[in-house]
């Protein structure tokens, strides 16, 4: 496995600046995740740490050696990509086989039959062995996509959004495997997503990339606490955070501060005289969800109460001073 370091990496296409000044560290044996909306510069990112882009500047290191320059080959990464890439006629067996059949590998055929039987009992396709990939279903041949990764053992695992084209309950359940996968094998994964839900279970640590710039970098508790800016905030949390204005606090705040966020757990519902009285817009019993309305703006609260309030129903929100995060005009964090 191996250690990666991308110091001060930029890529242009064009005029269009895909990375900014990139500088992260990714510890041996971290399950990492790029999470970012589409366009911000994931999977470029991925493509730099592979060989498969060279950077305009800065500098990629694996292992604590500089390997900018060198071939994707020699590298020895293993890229899993969305789409799943398979040979339709080829059967599993094969498909898990070809990486390992490649003349520069020179691995005997009974080693590959070892690697791609436990590979299979792992991902549990041990018997898919023998069908064709187009004989599969999308769950399958996905798990035959990240099964033809793992048989390679490669140094590092390069995953761009491998679960985003499977239903809910699968990539529920892959999400698990894949975890557990890493964790027993001790892998560097590197995994790009625009899913909060598959970072937030997933990750060791997240970097949030927007327009091509590292927002923040941390574990997915201390970015959910602490967010630098309002971008990061956004990024994280469901139902998102409240952003709100800071006028609705006058007096309570620093004069710097431009809007105020808490988070939907965090409001509270308020006695009489207390608070905001607020419109109920929508409410949910089952996931004690309410969105309100106060001033033009609308207000998610995630209330534990038996009782559901009815929409156009009128109900009084607190604000708890301790939980409020502020930001300045530029959506930058403010001390509290």
């Amino acid at each position: 496995m191996a250690s990666i370091s991308l110091q001060g990496i930029s890529k242009s296409f064009g005029e269009t600046d895909a990375l900014s000044d990139v500088r992260l560290d990714i510890a041996d044996g971290e399950f990492f995740v790029l999470l970012g909306p589409s366009g911000a510069g994931k999977t470029t990112t991925l493509r730099v740490i592979a060989g498969l882009e060279q950077p305009d500047t800065g500098l990629v290191r694996m292992n604590g050696e500089d390997v900018t320059t060198a071939a994707p080959a020699q590298r020895d990464c293993a890229f899993v990509f969305q789409q799943y890439s398979l040979y339709p006629h080829l059967s599993v067996f094969d498909n898990l086989a070809f990486p390992l059949r490649a003349p520069m590998r020179r691995i005997a055929e009974d080693e590959i039959h070892r690697r791609v039987e436990r590979v299979a009992a792992t991902l549990h396709i041990e018997s898919k062995l023998q069908r064709k990939a187009t004989a599969l279903s999308g769950g399958e041949m996905q798990r035959v996509a990240i099964g033809r990764a793992l048989v390679r053992e490669p140094r590092v695992y390069l995953m761009d959004e491998p679960l985003s084209s499977l239903d809910a309950k699968l990539r529920e359940e892959l999400r698990v495997e894949l975890k557990r996968i890493q964790r027993q094998s001790g892998a560097t994964v590197v995994y790009v997503t625009h899913d909060q839900v598959e970072a937030t279970t997933m990750a060791d640590r997240i970097a949030i990339l927007e327009d091509g710039r590292i927002q923040q970098v941390g574990t997915p508790e201390q970015v959910y606490a602490s967010p630098v800016n309002v971008q990061v905030a956004q990024r994280l949390g469901s139902p998102p955070i409240n952003v709100l204005p800071a006028n609705w606090f006058t007096g309570q705040h620093t004069p710097a501060a431009a809007s105020v966020g808490i988070r939907p757990e965090d409001v509270e519902l308020a006695g009489e005289g207390e608070g905001f009285e607020c419109t109920v817009v929508e409410s949910s019993l089952l996931k004690h969800h309410v969105i309100c309305e106060y001033a033009g703006v609308e207000v998610r609260a995630r209330l534990m109460q038996d009782v559901a309030p009815h929409p156009q129903s009128r109900i009084r929100l607190r604000f708890p001073p301790a939980q409020r995060l502020l930001f300045d005009q530029a959506g930058q964090r403010l001390a509290a």
